[in-house]
């Protein structure tokens, strides 16, 4: 027999937010930035830098939403610790991303943050983060991917490609001005007014 459940899009789930720790605006402008892409590109909902402001990655952000569509909350100069009370009053969860945690292929890690059925703060470093962050008082769940060295980039993209099965990568975007339109061979770019009188 068919399962009648309908298919959950990554909108009908939990909302992300990603909380970037760490930032040094003179040298990790460039990652941060795509840290941030990527996590509007798969689905998250918004963005906290933490600690410092950066309004060259905020213009960035905000140019992207504007141009390629979708709502994506960014937030600066927040403190990571009244960022993480603050969203624990609420009664959302807090998700560390770090090589030294809880295997997401070889563990049940993401099985439980899902079942918890809660938005999810997910904080990524930007170098060598707080020991605190591990404790149960910052992270409810410390979640690697893999255990060897790489990129936050690859780990954040990797963590909400699972958590959103890969529905993700199909989602369309509200409000876009402009849509790649996949292509074996060509660079395809539809303007809001180019589908709008050939759709």
């Amino acid at each position: 027999m068919a399962n009648s459940q309908p298919t959950q899009k990554p909108n009908d789930l939990p909302k992300i937010v990603v909380l970037r720790w760490g930032h040094r605006p003179q040298r990790d402008v460039r990652l941060t930035t795509h840290v941030a892409l990527t996590a509007r590109a798969l689905c998250a909902s918004g963005f906290i830098l933490s600690d410092v402001e950066d309004p060259k990655i905020e213009e960035t952000i905000m140019k992207v939403t504007k141009n390629w569509g979708g709502t994506f909350s960014f937030e600066m100069g927040t403190s990571w610790k009244k960022a993480v009370r603050d969203w624990k009053a609420k009664d959302g969860i807090v998700t560390h991303l770090t090589a030294y945690g809880e295997n997401i292929q070889t563990s049940d890690v993401l099985s439980r943050i899902k079942k918890l059925n809660k938005d999810v703060l997910v904080i990524v470093g930007s170098q060598k983060v707080p020991g605190e962050f591990y404790s149960s008082d910052v992270s409810d769940f410390n979640v690697s991917i893999g255990n060897q060295p790489h990129s936050e980039c690859a780990a954040l993209a990797i963590f909400l490609d699972r958590f959103f099965e890969g529905k993700e990568l199909a989602e369309t975007f509200d409000k876009a001005k402009m849509r790649i339109v996949p292509s074996m061979r060509e660079k395809k770019v539809k303007s809001e007014w180019s589908w709008a009188n050939n759709p």
